[in-house]
């Protein structure tokens, strides 16, 4: 039923809703319409909403749309679908318990988890990042490096330690995520890591360590004594 917003009584609309009852008392629908702002000649703003939650099995998944997703359901345009996405974006930005890694001090491989985890813990493919640091080990800067398939990662030494230089960087820190949320170091994850680290003593850059995320949990190759092999 396509329910006009005008021909809601003043009382039960989302916005008045919100101001004079709380934010909480509204259901997804509201809050979606309510960020949508408006309707289109044949859908109100209350089915926009509405079309949009068809779309998901849950309200969670919600976090996962993208634009190409959006503006495929009838009457999203580029402009309202962005409006979402910087919503949802932020949302995940305030549940951070670390908002920027920038001129951070490391002091466990626990800080660098708790950054990373809301970054890769629900992705579906491998994502590897490498962290920049100085000599205090003060973060410089992190760089998304590769992004393989769930099986698979292709890391190469010439890309990782390439940034190194460019940053001045003393010493890095590598991070990537099995999607299967089983954080246990594969035999290429190994391999991998043994071939870091000869390689950062020959060009004077030490690995500080090798984080694997999972879905709640990590796996630490420096707090299981493994970067120096």
């Amino acid at each position: 039923m396509n329910v006009l917003i005008k021909d809601i009584p003043l009382n039960e609309r989302p916005r008045e809703r919100l101001i004079n009852k709380g934010v909480e008392y509204l259901s997804n629908e509201d809050l979606l319409a309510i960020l949508l702002k408006t309707g289109t000649k044949e859908n109100s703003v209350k089915v926009l909403a509405s079309n949009i939650l068809k779309q998901l099995d849950n309200i969670s998944n919600l976090k996962d749309i993208n634009l190409e997703r959006l503006i495929k359901i009838k009457g999203i345009g580029k402009a309202k679908a962005c409006e979402l996405l910087a919503a949802i974006e932020l949302g995940k930005r305030l549940n951070k318990k670390i908002d920027n890694l920038n001129q951070i001090k490391i002091y466990s491989s626990n800080s660098i988890y708790e950054y990373y985890q809301d970054k890769l813990k629900d992705k579906l493919q491998e994502f590897f990042y490498c962290v920049y640091l100085d000599t205090k080990n003060h973060i410089i800067k992190d760089k998304l490096l590769f992004i393989g398939t769930i099986n698979e990662s292709l890391i190469h030494p010439r890309e990782i330690f390439k940034e190194a230089y460019l940053l001045s960087a003393s010493s890095i820190i590598c991070i990537h995520n099995h999607p299967s949320g089983n954080v246990t170091p594969s035999n290429n994850d190994i391999v991998m890591t043994k071939q870091l680290i000869e390689v950062g003593k020959i060009l004077g850059i030490k690995v500080l360590d090798h984080i694997i995320i999972g879905k709640n949990n990590y796996y630490s190759f420096n707090d299981n004594s493994l970067v120096n092999f």
